[in-house]
């Protein structure tokens, strides 16, 4: 081990020599006197006591809430709320700490998108990655064929261009009220002091194998042994510190350019399969604002408005098409049964899916380089082409759903074939002022690229590359040559499955809930569950998010394992539903508005936990 990690020392010293040349460096950052007094809590938790399903009490507030993935996360977003600072600006807080604690998941090397709401009007501020200048059609391809996906992930190609850092820096100046420095303090005083290795993290880092083939990973990840820190170990992160240091005094530049730059040029052109990123696409990377892409929505004789983001998202379409054909749809019996979801209302939920994953495959991609059906996303969700597309729900499950025509118009590109997602965080907040964020956050798989960045490899620690790219289409077209709509293409953004959610009530413009999850494609279907069990059902967000998981990809039936007893499972296969049972780890935080003010949930299936005032 000491040999390899040697021999990787000098190839990213040779490698980074001539990249450096051209960046500027950056003295030590001292923090303003007026800086946030962040305090690490005495609790300095252990997040819970297994990795496994916890139960969450759900938490109420009067005033403001913060709801993410990670106590010690949570808890730096509501110092900063009690500050004075806004809900954007806790949610910077919030995701340099998730960064630090929760680095499988999110972190300053992958991307975000995060909806923000003013009192008045909704933003979508997009921070997701970009394709090098570099990236070519067939990066993913070997002999024609689509790389193994593990193989795919683990290649330099798969490293996207990070935008979580520059998006939040763009919304800060928007939204901010507290100085950029000082919200990064809580993530830079836990990365100096250390934090205690949660069950969760352990766990990962102990079944992750593909994780310790990078020297740098090992070394900080793991013991001499091999085997992951315990859990309540202390680890310490200088070198993230240090990066973070950097940020708080030059903002994104720190990132973007310079040494930082410099090291995630060398890492992603190193073996197997050296990626293209160079220090032109990091300094050139760009967010984009974008329009909230916002449905109409009745539950229970009331009218809703639901907001969320539009492509290079899949999420928001899928979920309104979900929700909009099962209002086409006659429910044969009540929907929720003894605490969970009848098996007529899973069969006709199961459906529409299929027929909205199908739409998902053939259209969505970045809008930058593919158009909408009739040049409007909103096409999708239009009601007659939903009541349209929910007649073809009958009582057998359908084989295989196909892409509708809305608007009636045909398209040259081809399905995009089922490909694994995994990953990312979910932050919400709200602030006493009527402020209010959702932010999906993410690297893609656990622990992204497996690359680690460092800027001196004599001092521990530093961040993880997304592998972002991988959520392209890994085949550029089908076995006729028609092109994929998500196919890869130099500086466009992949498709993805993230759908941080604001709800309003749409008579009074008032809001009412922000939500939202991690889980690649799952997303869809949890955040869906959560709008299903608050708005239709009458549960608070806790009930909601405690709900057994389900869902389908276009494929099989998918049922959270050990969640629905056998005579839902017999009821769907007697309609025909192929009926897998499957972890599904949802990551759910909402905060829903009550007659006293917040109320709060969190996943019981992760550490997550809701903090305010």
């Amino acid at each position: 081990m000491t040999s390899n990690f040697a021999t990787f020392r000098l190839t990213l010293v040779i490698t980074s020599v001539s990249l450096l040349n051209a960046c500027a460096t950056w003295p030590d950052f001292q923090a303003p006197a007026n800086a946030l007094r962040y305090s690490v809590p005495d609790h300095a938790t252990q997040p819970e006591a297994a990795s496994g399903n916890t139960a969450k009490p759900g938490w109420a507030y009067t005033r403001q809430a913060v709801a993410a993935a990670n106590p010690l996360a949570t808890d730096a977003g509501h110092q900063v709320l009690r500050a004075g600072g806004s809900a954007l600006d806790a949610a910077i807080a919030v995701q340099m700490v998730l960064g630090l604690v929760e680095p499988q998941s999110s972190g300053i090397g992958g991307g975000a998108f995060l909806l923000h709401f003013d009192g008045q009007k909704v933003t979508a501020h997009d921070g997701r990655e970009t394709a090098p200048a570099g990236a070519r059609g067939d990066m993913f391809l070997d002999q024609g064929k689509p790389l193994p996906f593990a193989d795919a992930v683990q290649s330099g190609h798969s490293v996207g261009v990070p935008g979580v850092v520059r998006m939040l820096e763009a919304a800060h100046r928007q939204h901010g009220r507290l100085p950029w420095a000082q919200l990064l303090q809580p993530a830079i005083t836990l990365a100096e002091q250390g934090f205690r290795v949660s069950p969760r993290l352990h766990s990962l880092l102990q079944a992750d194998a593909l994780l310790k083939k990078d020297p740098l990973a090992l070394r900080f990840f793991y013991q001499a042994d091999g085997q992951a820190w315990p859990v309540g170990h202390v680890l310490r992160n200088p070198e993230y510190a240090h990066v973070l240091r950097g940020i708080a005094q030059m903002g994104s530049r720190a990132l973007h350019e310079g040494p930082v730059a410099a090291a995630m040029v060398a890492r992603t052109a190193q073996a197997p399969r050296p990626g293209t990123l160079s220090l032109q696409d990091l300094a050139n990377y760009q967010p984009r604002m974008r329009e909230a892409l916002c449905f109409d929505h009745t539950a229970a004789a009331r009218a809703y408005r639901i907001c969320g983001f539009p492509p290079p998202s899949s999420g928001q379409i899928a979920i309104g098409q979900i929700l909009g054909m099962l209002g086409h749809t006659q429910a044969q019996g009540p929907e929720l049964a003894s605490g969970l979801p009848s098996p007529d209302w899973l069969h006709r939920y199961t459906e529409a899916s299929r027929l909205a994953f199908a739409d998902r495959a053939q259209y969505v991609a970045d809008p930058d380089f593919v158009s909408a059906p009739t040049g409007d996303w909103r096409s999708l969700l239009a009601p007659a082409y939903l009541r349209d597309r929910s007649q073809l729900i009958g009582t057998q499950a359908m084989k295989a759903a196909t892409a509708g025509q809305p608007g009636g118009q045909t398209t040259s590109f081809a399905p995009m074939p089922t490909q694994i997602e995994y990953g990312t965080s979910h932050i919400s907040v709200v602030d006493a002022q009527g402020r209010a964020v959702a932010m999906t956050t993410t690297i893609e798989a656990a622990f992204g690229a497996r690359r680690m960045v460092t800027t001196d490899t004599t001092r521990p620690g530093g961040f993880l590359l997304n592998n972002e790219l991988t959520d392209f289409s890994l085949a550029p077209a089908d076995a006729q040559g028609r092109p994929i709509a998500n196919r890869v293409e130099p500086g466009k953004r992949p498709r993805s499955s993230m759908s941080p959610t604001l709800v309003f009530d749409k008579a009074t413009g008032q809001l009412l809930m922000s939500g939202g999850s991690p889980g690649g494609a799952l997303i869809i279907h949890y955040t869906a569950k959560l709008l299903t069990g608050t708005l239709h059902w009458g549960l608070n967000a806790q009930q909601a998010i405690d709900l057994p998981n389900f869902g389908s990809l276009g494929g099989p039936t998918l049922l959270e394992a050990k969640r629905f007893d056998g005579t839902t499972l017999d009821a769907l296969k007697a309609r025909g539903h192929s009926v897998r049972e499957i972890d599904m780890t949802s990551g759910l935080q909402a905060i829903e508005r009550t007659p006293t003010g917040w109320y709060g949930g969190a996943d019981p299936r992760r550490e997550g936990v809701v903090l305010g005032d």
